[in-house]
């Protein structure tokens, strides 16, 4: 008796699954739809629901206004059914324009940030201001610069001065960001946040944090000269880094408001005195790696 039951409430589920797939495909579009699915009408019967919802999602697709209009449950993807020996399975599958997304951001991975905003991972060089006369000698640099590493010339780093705002972050930032694209991998570290915290870490992942930004095959440190400078930072932070880069003939880019001789008046003065040796030692270094370029021009913060 149990076993007449069962086949009763099997038969009663089939012809419920069928009737469902019936009422469904009166829907013509729907129709059209799974007959473009290479898959046998009798495993279709068993999704019904879920084919439902990846027509829905393959019609958002299809009349597509833009990423930032998408309607579908995970935005750039399409809910897709494919079959898979006598089962179907659906996984979401990136659409045209999300895959020209993730293809032109894939540079991303390549970029290292250290307490830098996100948005500088956007910056390009085409969108680099050119009415400024002052920036034709840092883009004539910067085509130099690619051309040497791309035929491994070992070309010397940037040391950008200049007035507040004036852009100089974002002008090293662009620079890097077509590095990247190339898959060289790049540290973009706003220096003085990043020995703050550098300095709590101590117990923690101190060395793997000092050893990835010493030895990163390109390094922007960010505003240096901004920080609060103790003999700690400048001698058992600063100078070993900048010895490392030296000695491995790896680029390195600093961002100052501070010109190389202010910098070293800076570096001198810590909390334990003063010491002018160490201080000249530091700029020896960063004159070793870089070139120096001044940009003053007007605040495009405002």
């Amino acid at each position: 008796m149990k076993n007449i039951n069962n086949i009763i409430k099997k038969d009663s589920k089939e012809v419920e699954l069928i009737h469902s797939f019936q009422d469904a495909c009166s829907n013509k579009e729907f129709y059209e739809f799974i007959r473009t699915l290479p898959i046998e009408e009798e495993i279709l019967i068993k999704y019904t629901s879920s084919l439902e919802d990846s027509f829905i999602e393959f019609k958002n697709c299809k009349n597509c206004k833009g990423l930032e209009k998408c309607k579908n449950n995970v935005v750039g993807y399409c809910y897709t059914p494919k079959k898979e020996k006598h089962i179907i399975k659906f996984s979401y599958i990136a659409c045209k324009r999300k895959e020209k997304e993730l293809k032109e951001n894939a540079y991303k991975k390549n970029l290292e940030l250290f307490d830098m905003p996100k948005e500088i991972k956007e910056a390009t060089l085409k969108n680099v201001y050119t009415d400024d006369k002052s920036r034709i000698p840092i883009i004539r640099y910067f085509k130099e610069f690619m051309d040497k590493y791309n035929k491994k010339e070992e070309p010397k780093g940037l040391y950008l001065t200049g007035s507040f705002g004036s852009g100089k972050t974002y002008l090293i930032a662009a620079l890097l960001n077509e590095m990247a694209k190339k898959r060289i991998c790049c540290a973009l570290v706003y220096y003085p946040e990043f020995l703050r915290s550098l300095k709590s870490s101590f117990q923690t992942d101190y060395n793997e944090r000092f050893n990835f930004i010493k030895t990163s095959p390109i390094l922007l440190l960010d505003d240096i000269g901004a920080e609060n400078e103790s003999s700690w930072s400048r001698d058992e932070v600063l100078g070993p880094i900048l010895q490392y880069r030296m000695q491995n003939h790896l680029p390195t880019f600093f961002t100052s408001n501070l010109t190389l001789e202010e910098l070293e008046t800076a570096l001198s003065i810590t909390s334990s005195g003063v010491d002018k040796v160490k201080a000249r030692r530091i700029i020896e270094r960063i004159k070793q790696l870089t070139i120096t370029i001044e940009l003053i021009g007007k605040n495009r913060r405002n």
